[in-house]
């Protein structure tokens, strides 16, 4: 499986391309930081995303994408970009025909290190170890957006397969009340 890891940003806009499997190692394909200038129109800023987004999809082919889902900040301008660029990678996504799967900050934590409570830096410190890299990937919000991609491999996987299961499980039901 190949995952699309975007940590959402209008400034910082982190991308990490993640394979592998549940059970198996994983392996960084590749991470970076879609930058756009701080004093550009709104709309200049979301489309440098889209275009870049674009490339990132086109060239690596992700299997899913995983997004961090926007949570309340005590900054509401903060939020609202994040939003945006996140609404933009579900846009792709979606244009491109690529599930999403969308997981909270706690979430990525819990599930790379063991702790929905971690704070970025033992975040990055797991990021390192589970991808056997020879240094943390930076800035912090490359490392974020490779925790989001690692994280769904490993829950993204059981999460598909009980999707399945409970649409396989509805459709079995059907068919018997139609008899």
């Amino acid at each position: 499986m190949r995952v699309l890891g975007v940590d959402p940003g209008l400034t910082r806009c982190g991308v990490g391309i993640v394979d592998g499997a549940v059970g198996s190692p994983l392996s960084l394909v590749e991470v970076g930081v879609i930058l756009t200038p701080v004093d550009a129109a709104l709309e200049q800023r979301l489309l440098e995303l889209d275009q870049q987004l674009s490339q990132w999809i086109n060239m690596w082919k992700p299997d899913v994408v995983a997004v961090e889902r926007v949570f309340s900040q005590h900054n509401v301008r903060t939020v609202m970009g994040t939003g945006q660029a996140a609404g933009v990678a579900l846009l792709l996504a979606a244009k491109a025909g690529i599930p999403v799967m969308m997981h909270t900050p706690s979430e990525v934590k819990a599930s790379v290190t063991g702790n929905g409570r971690a704070n970025k830096a033992q975040v990055a410190m797991m990021v390192q170890k589970i991808l056997n890299l020879d240094s943390i990937p930076k800035p912090v919000d490359a490392t974020d957006a490779l925790a989001l991609a690692i994280c769904n491999v490993w829950r993204g996987g059981g999460n598909a397969r009980l999707t399945q299961a409970v649409a396989a499980e509805q459709s079995r039901l059907k068919k018997l009340r139609a008899r």
